[in-house]
């Protein structure tokens, strides 16, 4: 099955989806081998594990691009991507469609914020008229090549001009075509539940930590209506976390021994990236070659073959 088609099931499952945010190739295998059914992954991290430097549109279509590559080259999971803005007007979004396509994206977003963005859940955001957001969407699901491919819509228009323009937003997005909707950051669990109730779609909720929305429970949220949650930045912040505890052991002690029983060890790292399974590979390979070369002779020739 193409994970296309198989991150449309899960959107449109009666189970809500767990969708945790990864930022490199390494944290795409370990969702995998913790039974994650698909994942994803935004500029936010994209931009602090790349560039070292926040989300402020400052990465542009093709890097996220074979960024995305990378992930899905490392997974057989669902992709979902951050489309960001589409990187430009409608010929732009187009192009971005296509290019994350290829890449193996199972799904993408495209917002309504102005270029540059900001994360969702700054301050300080401003939104594109409608209309304008609407001709995106429209490209979007216009251009895509897979007709499975998820198209979410995303509206920043609460924090700017409050809750009836978001929802407003996301239910013309919805009748332009739109696969999932997402109003970003709502303030309260009743605006929640107002959105939910207020979209004939599925609707992502989206549990920043430390941002600006409650976060909630997957059962809480699926009660609520919600067909989807994604956690963006949890794994990023545990990972710039751990890094600062064993870089900090290293420089003040010399050696990371203190924190060996949070690492893992050489063994047991080699098995999670597959070594073995890599090695097993090389042999048959190598074990191949020589057979053929036992058919063909010492001469190079088949055994058959006529002088």
């Amino acid at each position: 099955m193409r994970r296309t088609t198989r991150f449309r099931q899960l959107i449109e499952s009666p189970e809500i989806l767990l969708l945790p945010g990864v930022h490199d190739a390494l944290g795409a295998r370990i969702a995998e081998r913790l039974g994650f059914s698909a994942i994803t992954s935004g500029g936010y991290s994209a931009s602090a594990t790349l560039l070292g430097q926040p989300d402020t549109s400052q990465l542009g279509m093709t890097e996220m691009a074979d960024y995305y590559s990378r992930l899905c080259d490392a997974t057989e999971l669902p992709v979902f991507a951050d489309a960001d803005t589409g990187f430009g007007n409608v010929t732009n979004v187009a192009r971005t469609v296509r290019t994350y396509e290829k890449a193996g994206v199972a799904g993408l977003f495209i917002e309504d914020q102005v270029f540059p963005k900001r994360c969702g859940h700054m301050t300080g955001k401003a939104v594109i008229p409608l209309e304008e957001f609407l001709a995106k969407v429209k490209a979007a699901l216009d251009a895509r090549q897979d007709a499975d491919l998820v198209i979410m819509a995303r509206t920043d228009a609460l924090a700017v001009n409050g809750i009836e323009d978001a929802i407003e937003r996301a239910a013309a997005a919805r009748e332009a075509g739109a696969d999932l909707l997402f109003v970003e950051a709502p303030e309260t669990e009743a605006d929640m539940r107002r959105i939910c109730a207020s979209l004939d779609g599925p609707c992502l909720a989206n549990n920043l930590d430390a941002g600006r929305s409650p976060i909630l429970t997957p059962e809480a949220l699926q009660e609520i209506g919600y067909a989807t949650v994604a956690y963006p930045t949890a794994c990023t912040y545990a990972v710039a976390q751990a890094l600062e505890m064993a870089l900090g052991e290293i420089i003040r002690h010399g050696t990371a021994k203190a924190v060996y029983d949070r690492m893992y060890d050489f063994e047991r790292f080699h098995a999670l990236v597959g070594l073995d399974r890599l090695r097993a590979r090389e042999a048959g390979h190598q074990d191949a070659a020589h057979a053929l070369l036992e058919r063909r002779g010492a001469t190079g020739k088949p055994r058959d073959a006529a002088d």
